[in-house]
């Protein structure tokens, strides 16, 4: 399927064609379209769509006799439609030609990762051997974040005449991309004005329906040979039609160039002027495509990982579509890490934890859009105040989903396709998002030194989510301990106690381990801020000493449950009955969505020892062990290494994997242990959205945090990889399916450090343009200093 740069998909199979448009989606991190067929508007095989970053709306829906509210990525009208058909000079007029038509003999796809072009080649030909031959080349350009343009070219063979073009921009779109969602209100988009300017350009505004976001785009259309277009408008679309002269030595062209503006742009103006304004002076598509190449050839420098072989690919393939969601463009935007990427409508385009799994790369080789990412939880910071407050709290509880304002956003029911049935949705007792993003402040100042965010804006978010776990921690005097009551771990299948009749559970491992570690760093924070800006900070946040005393209480004594030898995944998991898994494999297979099952069958999983994705093991993903050695020493109880192999092995026999997230991190996890089942989880998690390992998902949109989850297993997991203060920190272990790879990164103040990762052997390189040597802690307590301009081997092993 795939060929060093290139991803290919021969032969046309309409139940693979929305995986093919999800993964062959182009975009610039602004923007994204799609890998749609042109000739196809939306229906069972096909759904084009066109997602810009940052852009919601909320609508109410009446669902199982409740109404619902749902804020939503808005897909945006379609420009790439481009319909067509022979007009012979010797029959009569043909059908209007798809990938379905009964005259299709050849089709392929082909995805260009090097340049970001995506190119389609279709072949049909009559029963009376009369042949088109059509290639679309299309680019969404990563220099200029407005512009995408499209150019479709037609050969005939064995025949002459012309072939008829109808150039459409549709804003009678919807958003209908997911299954599940089919019973919610869709329309999006409203208050359309269509119109033709000179210059073959046609422009269509409308706004989102409650946020009020205004919209415009406007495609300029040029022909070769030149044609005069007829100009018309149907309902929410103009249409451009051509008749243009065809035959077998003279072929015809049509290229479309789209200028996307919003009232979301800075400087504000009029986006409908602004549009085909831009649209007019768009250079032509040559121009365009060589521009929009270079583009992409600096970002791949800056952002450059190489690995050889077939997970190479993969990888390239992964940080491909993570560039494009999230590319320099981006730092320029006030929005978070949409989990789905800017390639579909699962999720509703939402924020989740996922930057967890994204942050660490985009820090590494993108520090100025990482910090941008912090800053749109900054921002949303008043959001999570008001949210902890109405929950009876204080500081900030940062939803599980956020969108635009930073309100929880959770849906308050889902459907299970498999029983049909709505039903409530508790995922929003997830508080442990809020430790992810305190996590992300941390990490981000450690890696790249820039204690200036860390001492303003990263305080603040990071104080305040402390602030909120010392105040939900309740004293419970039969343990002497703090518990956090009524939440909803990572697994996310236990939202209650069997038979309870209030959600939640008790002292999830993971979210008590990690609000103490945000606990601790908060007091660490306030002690080395300078004198003055302690004060200051304490003072407008009205943090007292008696309060940072209860921090340091409870970030000692916040309970943690173990039974049979291994940490509890919440207190009571050790209690619940065994599943049969084999039973159940043996009943339907593909298991990894076991709550839809047992729901399904009258059952539910609260019952069970079964978990939907990694929960406890998370807590070998983000610290190394003597991290949690310490943290747990700190909490008053015994870390070693049998611990956590015995508890390794028990999850592992009872996890689904019903998220792609959990074989990444079953993967990173066993890779550090040099456990023998590594690659499987690693490979599994390569392959996630590749082989649509969960039946139809990924052509609702890509696992973004699974896709940079398996690009900074390579960087940072598999070489113990850790920036900070102090230096770079490089553990290896040994991944024999990946015993050779390269990357550059940003660490402090040093910008293309190239690592070397050899079998038994460490390269690194500093630049000429380094300011200062960079210091190399190795294993064993050994240490070396590479200077400016300088490549030095370390012996690994």
């Amino acid at each position: 399927m795939t060929a060093g740069w290139s991803w290919d998909y021969d032969g046309y199979e309409p139940k693979r064609e929305r995986l093919v448009e999800a993964l062959c989606t182009l975009g610039n991190g602004r923007f994204a379209t799609r890998g749609s067929a042109p000739e196809c508007a939306a229906g069972p095989v096909h759904y084009p769509g066109t997602y810009l970053a940052g852009c919601y709306d909320r609508l109410t829906s009446l669902v199982a006799g409740e109404r619902v509210d749902n804020e939503d990525l808005v897909n945006l009208p379609n420009w790439t439609l481009l319909r067509y058909r022979c007009l012979p000079d010797d029959a009569p007029p043909g059908d209007w030609l798809t990938p379905d038509s009964e005259a299709l003999r050849h089709y392929d796809v082909h995805l260009d990762l090097r340049g970001g072009v995506l190119t389609r080649r279709l072949f049909f030909q009559d029963a009376h051997g009369r042949g088109l031959r059509v290639t679309h080349i299309r680019i969404v350009h990563m220099g200029d974040a407005r512009i995408a343009s499209q150019r479709s070219t037609f050969r005939a063979y064995g025949w002459g005449g012309a072939v008829q073009v109808e150039s459409v921009l549709d804003g009678a779109v919807v958003n209908a991309g997911v299954e599940r969602y089919r019973d919610l209100d869709g329309s999006h988009l409203t208050d359309h004005r269509t119109g033709c300017e000179p210059e073959g350009i046609a422009w269509l505004s409308c706004r989102t329906v409650e946020s009020g976001i205004r919209i415009a785009m406007a495609v300029r259309i040029e022909t070769w040979p030149t044609h005069r277009a007829q100009e018309g408008t149907r309902g929410n679309r103009t249409v451009h039609t051509y008749r243009l002269p065809i035959g077998p030595r003279r072929s015809a062209t049509v290229v479309k160039t789209l200028a996307l503006h919003t009232a979301l742009d800075r400087p504000a103006g009029d986006p409908r002027a602004a549009a085909v304004e831009a649209a007019a002076r768009a250079p032509a598509f040559p121009a365009l495509l060589s521009t929009h190449k270079a583009s992409w050839l600096r970002l791949w420098e800056q952002g450059e990982l190489h690995v050889p072989g077939d997970a190479g690919r993969v990888l390239r393939l992964h940080l491909f579509h993570l560039l494009q969601t999230l590319s320099p463009h981006t730092a320029e935007l006030d929005v978070g890490v949409p989990a789905r990427g800017l390639h579909g409508e699962a999720y509703r385009g939402h924020v989740f934890w996922d930057e967890l799994f994204v942050l660490p790369y985009v820090t590494l080789h993108f520090p100025e859009v990482a910090r941008a990412l912090l800053m749109y939880r900054h921002r949303r910071l008043p959001a999570a105040r008001a949210a902890a407050r109405e929950a009876g709290g204080q500081g900030a509880m940062y939803p599980w989903q956020s969108a635009s304002s930073g309100r929880e956003e959770t849906q308050a029911l889902h459907l299970n396709p498999r029983s049909g049935r709505w039903l409530p949705d508790r995922s929003h007792l997830q508080r442990h998002v809020g430790s992810a993003v305190a996590l992300n402040v941390w990490r981000y100042a450690q890696a790249t030194g820039d204690r200036g965010f860390l001492h303003a804006a990263g305080a603040e978010v990071l104080l305040e989510i402390a602030r909120y776990w010392a105040g939900a921690a309740t004293y419970d005097a039969e343990c002497d301990r703090y518990r956090l009551r009524g939440v909803v771990g990572p697994d996310e299948y236990h939202d209650a106690y069997p038979d309870a009749t209030t959600p939640g559970i008790d002292d999830n491992a993971y979210t008590n381990a990690t609000a103490a570690w945000v606990l601790a760093r908060g007091l660490d924070l306030l002690g080395e801020l300078p004198e003055a800006r302690r004060e200051e900070l304490t003072g407008r946040l009205s943090l007292s000493d008696e309060e940072l005393s209860r921090w340091q209480d409870v970030s000692r004594r916040l309970y943690v449950p173990f039974h049979q030898g291994v940490v509890s995944q919440f207190e009571g998991y050790g209690d619940l009955a065994e599943l049969d898994w084999g039973l159940y494999r043996e009943r339907y297979g593909d298991i990894r969505r076991l709550d839809r099952i047992l729901e399904a069958e009258g059952d539910t999983v609260n019952r069970y020892q079964a978990s939907k994705q990694a929960d406890t093991l998370m807590l070998g993903y983000l610290f190394r062990p003597v991290e949690l050695r310490d943290l747990f020493a700190r909490l008053g109880y015994t870390w070693d290494d049998d611990l956590w192999r015995t508890t390794v092995s028990y999850y592992l026999r009872r996890t689904s994997h019903g998220s792609t997230l959990s074989s990444l991190v079953h993967g990173w996890v066993l890779a550090r242990q040099k456990g023998a089942e590594a690659w499987d989880y690693c490979q599994e998690a390569l392959l996630g959205d590749v082989a649509d390992v969960q039946g139809g998902t990924t052509g609702e949109g890509v696992h973004l945090g699974a896709m940079a989850g398996t690009i900074d297993l390579v960087e940072r997991g598999i070489t113990g990889l850790e920036a900070g203060p102090e230096g770079l920190r490089v553990a290896p272990v040994q991944l024999r399916e990946i015993p050779r790879f390269a990357f550059t990164l940003c660490l402090g103040g040093h910008r293309g450090v190239r690592l070397r990762i050899l079998p038994g052997r460490l390269g690194v390189r500093v630049p000429d343009s380094a300011q200062r040597p960079l210091t190399v802690l190795l294993p064993e307590d050994r240490r070396g200093t590479v200077a400016p301009g300088e490549e030095r081997w370390f012996r690994l092993g």
